[in-house]
């Protein structure tokens, strides 16, 4: 294995150790938790009118191997949630991105982690 392979998963493992929270991935009602680092992107896109309109996103940062649902590893796909909890409050993000812009990409060179864009559909109150 090379150097800079080993380097690189050892900051994933930081990354998860350090930096990340629990949130709830869910797809058509089936949900899992997930460590996740919270992020953004800054997308620019030209509307109809040739202008540029900047939209941002934001963005869940998880390990591919941990997004296993109904027993298999997968890739995320528009419409499924991210669900994060924040004091007393839950947040439901849905994942999205604007335009013709990719609901999600690696965020590194060797595809262990997934970058999931989303965008806050609704607040409830926690349980």
């Amino acid at each position: 294995m090379d150097l800079l392979r080993r380097g690189l998963e050892w900051l994933e493992r930081e990354r998860v150790k350090h930096a990340s929270r629990a949130v709830h991935y869910v797809r058509a009602g089936e949900a899992i938790e997930v460590r996740a680092t919270i992020g953004k992107t800054v997308f620019e896109i030209l509307n109809d009118y040739g202008v540029a309109e900047r939209t941002e996103t934001r963005d869940y940062l998880v390990l591919a191997r941990e997004l296993v649902l109904a027993g298999a590893e997968t890739t995320p796909k528009r419409g499924d949630q991210v669900r994060e909890r924040q004091g007393t409050t839950i947040y439901v993000y849905e994942v999205m991105a604007p335009g013709r812009e990719p609901e999600w990409r690696y965020s590194d060179l060797y595809r262990h982690t997934f970058r999931i864009h989303t965008k806050q559909v609704a607040a409830e109150e926690a349980p």
